[in-house]
């Protein structure tokens, strides 16, 4: 069965095949490591897990990188805001390098709480200013860049002919401000910094020499120069969230195919927005979540990625709490629901199971419908037909592009005084003192714990 993805470049679902044999070369914009990711940007990382993991049930093997921008981004597309990082280290009285360290690593460590699989390979932009500075120097013998004195090294957009074909932008339409704001010295509303200068009236924390002067690299640059080194000048997929069509994206196959003279990337995947009361999530403002902050209210990061899952990737997600509790008890009720398979001793062979492997497999691989194959999943859950240990098989087969870890629930552990109560219930039962019964039912209840009587036996979970 064919993988068919959704291709930015084209507008269009496509077959996908890789360029070579059967690896696909992927690269995934990473975070700009100046503060927390937000659970908006998370999002986009939940997206390109399930594509990593699609790509893998479909059998093909894989080489991805993913960045860590520590240098050169900006707060705004203008190319005249404050540089993150410098930013950061202000706000929070630390280098930046303790800056991009801290946040790197909580980055990291809110990839492995959302089960995502780690890149294979993840390059900081600080490590590869040499890629960098020789790839402006190649635009520069081939005649695309220009100078503005005290300011940087420029690409000049009106240079490159298929310039907005992936966003679709209408050049000559462009005034002045129309897309970003034009810094004093730019020849073109598009054009964008290759290389900034340092201030001469002050040292910054980081920056390097160059054949230009003294300063840092351009944010747009260090992904297409990363992505080139690792990946090559021709590759599968390059994935990020929507709004850097626009600009990111765009700049990017501006500074390789004007070298290269070929096409750079085959597959283009963008992820849409996460929005909160129809804005969509920033790093400002009281809509700035973070996963710490869904944790500290009691929710499991599982719960978020079951939360992402009801929604295409290419479609926005309306966020609430109590949209995210409904994911919870949907998540919660599937857990439930593996305990007491795994208490069935009895072994069923119905046959069906291909039959639910091929409508899954249809699902995700039509531009990975997660939302049509969570209701393949509680199709199958709902099929009297097939025995618990089927169904077992099934939910984890389906997990290796879920990611729910649904191979790791077990019941919850409980002290020996709740296993007593229940045991005490059990027999009041037993000799219909049904009073009784309710009374430790009750008990319980306050304890926290709630029983549901089973044809199989009683059943308890958490409140």
């Amino acid at each position: 069965m064919a993988l068919k993805l959704y291709n930015t470049l084209t507008r269009k679902t496509q077959v996908f095949k890789p360029l070579q044999d059967n690896t696909v070369r992927l690269y995934t914009c990473g975070p700009t490591v100046y503060n927390y990711a937000h659970i908006g940007n998370l999002r986009t990382y939940i997206f390109e897990d399930i594509l990593v993991r699609t790509l893998l049930y479909n059998n093909f093997k894989l080489k991805r990188v993913m960045n860590i921008t520590d240098v050169g981004h900006l707060t705004a597309d203008s190319d005249n805001g404050e540089e993150k990082m410098e930013l950061g280290a202000k706000r929070e009285g630390k280098t930046v390098w303790e800056v991009a360290d801290f946040y790197t690593k909580t980055f990291m460590d809110d990839l492995k709480k959302l089960n995502i699989l780690p890149p294979d390979i993840v390059c900081k932009a600080t490590d590869n200013i040499k890629e960098q500075i020789e790839l402006i120097h190649q635009l520069e013998k081939k005649g695309f860049t220009y100078e503005i004195p005290g300011d940087g090294i420029y690409y000049n957009t009106i240079k490159f002919k298929k310039y907005g074909n992936l966003a679709k932008l209408d050049i000559e339409g462009l005034k002045a401000g129309a897309r970003v704001e034009l810094v004093e010295g730019k020849k073109n509303p598009t054009d964008f910094a290759l290389w900034k200068f340092s201030p001469k009236d002050q040292k910054r924390q980081m920056e390097w020499p160059s054949p230009w002067g003294v300063g840092f690299p351009g944010w747009h640059i260090e992904c297409s120069a990363m992505a080139t080194k690792y990946l090559g000048d021709h590759f599968d997929i390059h994935c990020g969230g929507i709004d850097h069509i626009p600009v990111h994206h765009t700049n990017e196959i501006a500074q390789i195919e004007a070298v290269t003279k070929k096409k750079w990337v085959n597959f283009w995947m963008h992820g849409e927005f996460l929005v909160l009361e129809k804005e969509k999530m920033a790093k400002s403002g009281d809509n700035f979540i973070t996963l710490s902050v869904v944790e500290s209210k009691n929710f499991d990061p599982l719960d978020y990625r079951y939360f992402c899952l009801s929604a295409h990737y290419k479609s926005k997600l309306n966020f609430s709490w109590e949209a995210l509790e409904g994911a919870r008890n949907a998540f919660k009720n599937l857990k439930n629901r593996i305990i007491d398979f795994r208490t069935d001793k009895k072994i069923k062979e119905s046959g069906k199971k291909e039959k639910y492997q091929k409508k899954f497999l249809k699902c995700i691989n039509e531009d990975l419908n997660m939302p049509l194959a969570l209701a393949v999943m509680w199709e199958m859950l709902g099929d009297n037909k097939l025995g618990s240990n089927e169904k077992l098989d099934l939910l984890f087969y389906f997990d290796k592009v879920l990611g729910l870890n649904l191979e790791k629930v077990k019941e919850e552990n409980v002290s020996d005084e709740i296993k007593n109560l229940v045991e005490q219930r059990e027999q009041a039962r037993k000799n219909k003192d049904w009073k009784r019964s309710d009374q430790i039912r009750d008990e319980l209840k306050s304890k926290g714990i709630i029983l549901e009587d089973t044809p199989e036996g009683v059943r308890w979970k958490k409140a």
